[in-house]
C-alpha cells in the first residue's frame, strides 16, 4: 500500500509538472522545470537535460548534488545520452564503471554510480533526460515510465516553444513592416500635401487675380466658369486636408493615449462649435448627462466632429432638426453609445459602402463633402480596438452605434452605475 501511495504521489507531481510545461515560453523555462522534476520524480541525486546539437550531445542544464557536465558537448558515440538518442530507447545502468555502452572515465570525477536515461521524443529523438545516483541502484519500471512520460511532455513543450518563438518573430517582422509602411505613408501624405498644394495655390491665386482684374468684363458664362474653377480649387484644398487627417489617424502601431474624458461635455462643446458655423440652420442637440470614456482625447474630438458634422449636414432639409448623443444597455448587456439624427438617412442596402474613403451615398450637389469623415471615424474606432455600425432608412434619419464592453470596446467607453441606470430608464437629458 505504501508503494502504491508513493507512486500516486509521483504521478500527481508529474501532472503538475506537465501543466507547468504547457505554460513554458522559452528553452530556459523548459530546462529549469525538467531538471528539477526529473530528479524529484525518481528520488535521484542528480539530473541532466541533454540536447542533440549537430552530431553532439549538449548538456544544456543540470540539477545535482555536485557538478556534472553542464555546458559541455560530447560526441554522440561516446556518451550515454548519445546511445539513448541513437537507439531511441531508455537506458538503465546499475554500475556505470562496468557497462560497455558508456565511458567509465567520464564518470570518475563525479559522484555517479548508477543512472537511468530516457529519450526526448521516441521518433528521431532530439534530446535526453538523465538521472543519477551516488549509490548503486536500479531504476524500476514505474520510475522509467514516469521519466519517459516527462520526456514525452518535454518534447511537446519544446515544440510549443518553437512555435511560440516563430510566432513572436513573425509578429516582430510584421510590426516592423507596418512601421515601415506607416513611415512611407506619412512621407507620401506629406509629399501629396506639398506637391499638390503648389499648383493648387497657383490656380487659386491666378483665378483670384483674374476675378479682380477682369471680373466685371466677364459675361454670365465666363463668371460661372471662373466660379467653378475657384470652387474646385477650394474643394481640392479641403480634400488634401482630409487625406492628411485620415493618414494621421490610421498611422502608427502604438495604442492611443487613453485618459478619462467627459464625453457629454465634449459632445456639447463640439455641437456648439458646429452651430456657430451654421447660423441659418438651428439644430436641437440632446446630450445625455454623465457619459465618460477612457480614450484618446484628440481622436474622440475628431470622431465627434465628423459624426455630429454629418448629422448637422443631413438634417438640413428637416423642419425641426434634432441630433441625440446617448447610451443604453443592449439585450446582450453591452452599454451601447449612439449618435442619432432625424435627417434624410441612407439606403441600408449600401451600408457596406458607408465607411469607405471617398464613398458618398448622396449627391454632392445636395450635400457637399468628400466622403472622408466616416472613414476617419472608423479608423479612430479601430485604433481603440472597437467597432462601429449604422442603422438607417431613406427619409428616416441615421444612427451610429458603438458598444462598451471589457477589453475590446469602441473607445473603451464606460459609464458610472448611475449613468447606466439613467440610460435604462431613458431619463431626460440636457439640451444644448
Amino acid at each position: 500500500m505504501a508503494d502504491v501511495s508513493h507512486l500516486e504521489s509521483r504521478q500527481g507531481h508529474l501532472i503538475a509538472v506537465v501543466q507547468e510545461l504547457s505554460l513554458a515560453r522559452s528553452l530556459n523555462d523548459v530546462t529549469a522545470i525538467v531538471r528539477h522534476a526529473a530528479r524529484a520524480l525518481v528520488g535521484a541525486d542528480g539530473a541532466t537535460f541533454v540536447l542533440r546539437d549537430c552530431g553532439q550531445c549538449f548538456y544544456a542544464d543540470e540539477d545535482a548534488i555536485s557538478p556534472l557536465w553542464k555546458g559541455k558537448r560530447f560526441p554522440m558515440e561516446t556518451c550515454a545520452s548519445g546511445w539513448v538518442m541513437q537507439h531511441a530507447q531508455h537506458l538503465v545502468i546499475e554500475d556505470v564503471f562496468v557497462d560497455p555502452r558508456i565511458p567509465g572515465d567520464a564518470y570518475r570525477p563525479t559522484f555517479v554510480k548508477s543512472m537511468a536515461m530516457v529519450p526526448i521524443r521516441k521518433a528521431r529523438p532530439i534530446g535526453a533526460i538523465g538521472t543519477y545516483w551516488a549509490r548503486h541502484r536500479v531504476a524500476g519500471e514505474d520510475e522509467v515510465r514516469l521519466l519517459q512520460a516527462l520526456a514525452d511532455s518535454t518534447s511537446i513543450a519544446l515544440e510549443n516553444v518553437e512555435l511560440y518563438n516563430d510566432l513572436e518573430r513573425r509578429v516582430r517582422d510584421r510590426t516592423a513592416q507596418l512601421e515601415a509602411l506607416n513611415d512611407e505613408l506619412g512621407a507620401f501624405a506629406y509629399a501629396v500635401s506639398h506637391d499638390l498644394r503648389a499648383p493648387l495655390r497657383a490656380i487659386a491665386g491666378f483665378s483670384r487675380a483674374l476675378d479682380e482684374r477682369c471680373g466685371a468684363q466677364l459675361d454670365a458664362r465666363g463668371r460661372d466658369c471662373l466660379d467653378r474653377v475657384r470652387r474646385g480649387a477650394d474643394r481640392m484644398d479641403r480634400m488634401i486636408d482630409d487625406m492628411l487627417d485620415l493618414s494621421r489617424v490610421g498611422g502608427g502601431v502604438d495604442s492611443p493615449r487613453r485618459q478619462s474624458i467627459d464625453l457629454s461635455g465634449l459632445a456639447r462643446s463640439v455641437a456648439a462649435e458646429l452651430q456657430a458655423g451654421h447660423t441659418t440652420h438651428r439644430v436641437c442637440v440632446v446630450v445625455q448627462d454623465g457619459l465618460v470614456v477612457l480614450a484618446d482625447a484628440g481622436l474622440v474630438r475628431l470622431l465627434l466632429q465628423n459624426l455630429l458634422g454629418n448629422a448637422f449636414k443631413f438634417t438640413r432639409p428637416c423642419a425641426e432638426p434634432t441630433v441625440e448623443v446617448g447610451a443604453q444597455v443592449s439585450p446582450a448587456g453591452e452599454l451601447v453609445y449612439h449618435v442619432r439624427d432625424n435627417g434624410v438617412g441612407f439606403d441600408a442596402s449600401r451600408q457596406e459602402e458607408l465607411f469607405g474613403p471617398f464613398c458618398r451615398l448622396h449627391d454632392a450637389s445636395e450635400f457637399p463633402g468628400d466622403g472622408i469623415g466616416l472613414a476617419t471615424v472608423q479608423r479612430i474606432v479601430r485604433r481603440h480596438r472597437g467597432r462601429i455600425w449604422a442603422e438607417s432608412a431613406l427619409g428616416s434619419g441615421a444612427t451610429f452605434f458603438g458598444p462598451s464592453r471589457p477589453r475590446a470596446s469602441i473607445l473603451s467607453l464606460r459609464t458610472s452605475a448611475e449613468t447606466r441606470t439613467r440610460a435604462l430608464a431613458a431619463a431626460p437629458s440636457r439640451r444644448w
